[in-house]
């Protein structure tokens, strides 16, 4: 797990769209992995260490038939 030093006007979804390129899921793995992260407010405070969960976008194909 890496560790990130939050700056002025950091997001938890900002974060998530520099370390991964998508905040979907993203954004609800770094709050999993910083319990009571949510709970400093949608702008982090400056300074704030978090911790950046190994993730990846899971790419799914899912088959979709237009006509029965």
């Amino acid at each position: 797990m890496e560790q990130y030093t939050t700056m002025e006007g950091d997001t938890a979804d900002l974060i998530a769209y520099r370390r991964y390129g998508v905040t979907h899921g993203a954004t609800e793995a770094i709050l999993r992995a910083n319990p009571g992260l949510a709970a400093a407010g949608t702008k982090l405070p400056e300074g704030m260490t978090i911790n950046l969960p190994a993730w990846s976008v899971k790419k799914e194909l899912k088959t979709v038939r237009i006509w029965s």
